[in-house]
């Protein structure tokens, strides 16, 4: 449901992308944005999750987790919080409007 939520989206979300030894549910490369969907088994697992994320922001990734169920429930609200962090993970310091140049 959130992959096809997020097609519309630009910059480009990509599904199960590897990102070093690890693999990200979903993540915009150009924003280094890591989005992570976690079902009940992690609750249970203990620091794996706690290792992947602190790896990935020393890659510079920011790392957006959600569990299955809010997902679920709240699709909108998920989908909302995403392209707003792609925002402000952009690194350039006065992005040009969308039809500029033209």
């Amino acid at each position: 449901m959130l992959w096809a939520a997020l097609l519309e989206y630009r910059p480009r979300f990509s599904r199960r992308l590897v990102v070093d030894r690890y693999f990200v549910d979903l993540a915009c490369r150009s924003a280094r944005i890591a989005v992570e969907l976690d079902g009940g088994h992690h609750a249970r697992q203990g620091g794996d999750d706690a290792l992947r994320t602190a790896h990935l922001k020393r890659d510079s990734w920011t790392v957006l987790r959600y569990w299955n169920s809010d997902v679920r429930d709240n699709l909108a609200g998920v989908v909302e919080s995403i392209p707003t962090a792609v925002a402000g993970a952009s690194t350039h310091p006065r992005p040009l409007p969308s039809r500029e140049g033209s």
